[in-house]
């Protein structure tokens, strides 16, 4: 008679936990709350958003938020402080004594997490979300120390990575990449997911949703994410001003960051400012109503390990339009659920834009949300699962792949 599955103790480990407003933020907290959901004792070590350091039980996930100070040139985001985090990390492994520690990145706390966990022959699995483009601006380096400062910072991140029992990914490009960076072990490409019974179809809902967030009743590009460089937003609003003589179209950007004020600058000198709604944070229980306010979802960034936006998106039903780059060709297939077009070119994205926002704009709609269902949470959760099971029984561990091509 089979014995019953016991529950797992789980440690996740990030630098980056809400209410800080970021893609591998979001993915964590939903991790945490999802194994917990299956009946796992969760933990997550992360910074304090206070400073002081504090544990709390949010639902059946207990936070223990460590000592922490602002990031320079950050307006809200914190970085756990190092002066004694090694040894409070290695009291809390004591205590909860957990089958596996889960990293987020190679920075500070999940750096400190992994040291501590395999030094108490604690397995270690570390997922990547890091790219450098993403740091660039936040740390204002000049743009002639930008490869210089990339090589740097990745040779930083294998060499960490090297050192976990296993490292995840989004998507088969972010594990792609980390391998072309050096990374010689293995790699498993695991979805961020998506919730699609909270995301789905809500073309019913358009009216009220444009209503709430005051959008006038026209055909409405759609991005959420944050209004920083690497994002590109530039380029929509140069596609938006491109296309808006000859469509009644108009452009809803949720989220705040860095460029905001350039971007309301460029938009009044295209002369669409009239065109552009600036929505600001929008709470994660809203989320869903911004997509249905929207025809389509465009994306112009190419730093993308995967975009739970995007998923968001296509789960809700909008067609894409997305920069050929990094991970965003394998969530739009090209004429099925949407289009891509070429990186920095703002001329085609509104080319592309126009097509979608034409006769096919439903079947396009339907496909995206097709193509979503393959990245159910569900399925993402039970394959984090596995790989934490087969770590604890120490089990020999193989990708997926290699599972298929043993049998």
């Amino acid at each position: 008679m089979a014995q019953p599955t016991r529950a797992l103790r789980v440690l996740i480990a990030t630098d980056t936990y809400p209410p800080d407003v970021n893609g591998a933020g979001y993915f964590t907290h939903r991790l945490a709350e999802g194994m917990a959901d299956r009946g796992h004792r969760v933990h997550v070590v992360c910074p304090s958003e206070r400073g002081a350091p504090y544990v709390a039980v949010n639902g059946a996930v207990t936070e223990h938020r460590l000592r922490s100070a602002l990031i320079p040139f950050q307006e809200s985001m914190r970085a756990a402080l190092p002066l004694g985090m090694g040894g409070h990390i290695a009291r809390l492994l004591a205590r909860l004594e957990p089958d596996v520690v889960h990293v987020q990145s190679h920075f500070t706390l999940s750096r400190a997490a992994q040291r501590r966990a395999r030094a108490a022959g604690i397995p270690v699995v570390l997922t990547n979300h890091f790219m450098p483009d993403n740091l660039y601006a936040h740390a204002h380096l000049p743009g002639a120390v930008h490869g210089l400062a990339g090589a740097l910072a990745w040779r930083d991140m294998i060499g960490v990575a090297a050192e976990a029992d296993y490292v995840t990914t989004p998507t088969p490009r972010a594990a792609e990449l980390l391998r072309e960076k050096g990374f010689a072990g293995t790699v498993e490409d695991i979805s961020c997911g998506i919730d699609l019974e909270r995301f789905h179809p809500r073309a019913g809902d358009r009216e009220a949703a444009r209503s709430k967030f005051g959008l006038p009743e026209r055909e409405t590009i759609v991005f959420v994410g944050r209004l920083d460089a690497e994002k590109r937003i530039d380029d929509t609003i140069r596609a938006l001003a491109a296309i808006s003589g000859e469509r009644d179209v108009q452009l809803a950007l949720a989220g705040t960051g860095q460029r905001e004020g350039e971007l309301r600058a460029l938009a009044a000198e295209l002369g669409v400012a009239d065109r552009v709604f600036f929505l600001g944070f929008v709470p994660d229980a809203e989320l869903p109503l911004v997509y249905a306010a929207g025809d389509v979802f465009a994306i112009a960034g190419v730093a993308e390990l995967q975009s739970i936006a995007t998923l968001e998106a296509m789960s809700t039903g909008l067609p894409v339009v997305a920069a050929d780059a990094m991970a965003l060709p394998h969530l739009v297939e090209e004429g099925r659920n949407g289009f891509l077009f070429p990186a920095g070119d703002a001329l085609h994205l509104a080319d592309r834009l126009l097509t979608v926002l034409g006769p096919r704009r439903e079947v396009l709609g339907r496909a995206s949300r097709e193509i979503a269902q393959r990245h159910d949470h569900h399925r993402s959760l039970a394959r984090f699962e596995d790989v934490y099971r087969r770590l604890q029984a120490r089990e020999p561990l193989r990708t997926r792949a290699e599972k298929t091509t043993a049998a």
